[in-house]
């Protein structure tokens, strides 16, 4: 892996799950470290790395809404939930000595820069790491469309999806062991078979920018790295 990266600028996407860990909610504070250490090798490497990063580890606007609860007043709980997520992980990344930015969606100067494209590629083109927190600033839109949105404003040239799961299946390999796991997929038999990629607008959204999205387990060391040089691993949705 000592090669020339596979891509030059990524957006890697984190669910609130996977900052958890193997606990059900709330951070787990090896999982932050393992991916400050994997984000420092990106940018050893000169990839120049944004993370867009969620927040169901804290709450989840859509369970809200069910609950009955306003849908958009659940969204912006949610959006301050990426928020608290995004200050973790740029505590990690600068303990690790990585240069970090957290760039807000929705202005809140006292902890965090408010986003503004040319100023998050300027980051970028320093040799910092941005965090993308607080979602689009829209409800009704999830992490996934951030990462699509953003991805698709700085030109990155993949989204690396990092998850609890290897990979994108036909069915959920938790519930069927018989479960088959795709190498390859191209944007419309995702939208078409319902995969659980990412959701339809987010999905569609990379489409139509001819953005990458390489699906893999964030629960293997390294991988964050594998997928950034273009390796071979989990699934690759084009």
């Amino acid at each position: 892996m000592g090669g020339e990266p596979g891509y030059r600028r990524v957006v890697i996407k984190l669910s609130g799950e996977a900052l958890a860990g193997d606990e059900p909610f709330g951070l787990a504070h090896t999982m932050l470290e393992s991916i400050a250490r994997q984000v420092k090798q990106l940018m050893e490497r000169q990839i120049q790395t944004a993370i867009v990063v969620g927040g169901g580890n804290i709450w989840r606007g859509v369970a809200g809404s069910r609950r009955g609860m306003d849908r958009a007043t659940a969204d912006y709980m949610g959006m301050l939930a990426t928020c608290i997520n995004a200050l973790a992980l740029q505590d990690a990344l600068e303990a690790g000595g990585v240069d970090t930015r957290v760039a807000s969606a929705i202005e809140m100067r006292q902890v965090a820069e408010t986003y503004i494209r040319r100023r998050a590629i300027r980051h970028l083109e320093k040799g910092r790491a941005v965090v993308f927190a607080a979602g689009t600033g829209n409800p009704f839109f999830s992490t996934d469309t951030t990462a699509a949105l953003r991805a698709a404003e700085i030109e990155a040239e993949v989204i690396l999806m990092a998850k609890k799961v290897d990979g994108v299946y036909d069915s959920d390999p938790l519930e069927n062991p018989q479960a088959r796991r795709f190498e390859d997929l191209s944007y419309i038999e995702a939208l078409n078979r319902g995969l659980k990629v990412m959701d339809s607008t987010a999905l569609t959204l990379c489409m139509d920018n001819h953005i990458p999205i390489v699906v893999f387990s964030i629960l293997t060391e390294g991988n964050i790295l594998k997928a950034a040089l273009g390796e071979r691993i989990g699934t690759t949705v084009r």
